[in-house]
């Protein structure tokens, strides 16, 4: 991950794409290289399934995490706290913003985006096109605008996350290369990774598979395990 991609690393898209699973995931793998990280929940729209509901694995995992001030609470209206942008302007190890809300949750990351050309910053649009009502690739290169204009930053990689969840197979992962193939043609911006579940990563060749675990479930999924 350090060759690939800049300190600061910003995952955006679509509600449902698996944003807080891959910025789970990256934490996980870059502390497991040594580096310090801290993750950045800058997610002031949805409270469901956010970075904030893995404080616990990465205390143990020493990353540091930044979240709304009202994350995990009832009260309606996030604030970020002063330290997101101490953290940027610090420079100091790797920083993961998992930014949600689609173009509406970007302004929020529109307000750092000085901080953020001067850092340095790869910036990650997390594609599913198996998403419950997951536009065409026009419509999605559509969106990937919009949160360029909202966030005041431009998306630097394209990532396949495609899943159904449970259900997911490497032969459904294989049949979204075309969707993602099209929306790069589009936006000219290329696929840097396929996320694929580690215990179906050997099915693919090495180059451009992101190995993953999954760490974000859904809760019917949870019932189905009891």
């Amino acid at each position: 991950m350090k060759d690939l991609l800049a300190p600061v690393t910003i995952l955006c898209g679509h509600y449902g794409t698996g944003k807080t699973n891959l910025a789970v995931n990256l934490a996980l793998q870059a502390a497991g290289q040594g580096e310090a990280v801290t993750v950045m929940d800058l997610d002031v729209v949805n409270p469901y399934f956010r970075t904030a509901d893995f404080r616990e694995l990465f205390r143990e995992r020493g990353i540091r995490l930044i979240a709304p001030t009202y994350a995990g609470t009832n009260l309606d209206i996030p604030v970020l706290p002063p330290s997101v942008a101490a953290a940027i302007r610090a420079g100091e190890g790797r920083l993961i913003l998992d930014v949600g809300g689609d173009d509406d949750g970007a302004v929020a990351l529109g307000g750092f985006s000085a901080l953020l050309e001067r850092r340095g910053y790869s910036m990650l649009y997390v594609v599913n096109p198996y998403r419950e009502l997951e536009p065409d690739p026009e419509e999605d290169a559509a969106l990937l605008e919009r949160i360029q204009q909202s966030s005041r930053l431009r998306v630097t990689y394209l990532v396949n996350n495609a899943n159904l969840g449970p259900e997911t197979t490497p032969q459904l992962v294989r049949e979204a290369a075309p969707y993602l193939g099209e929306l790069s043609r589009i936006t000219g911006i290329p696929v840097l990774w396929t996320a694929v579940e580690s215990r179906y990563a050997g099915q693919f060749p090495p180059d451009g598979i992101l190995p993953i675990e999954v760490y974000v479930k859904l809760p019917w999924d949870e019932e189905e395990k009891r």
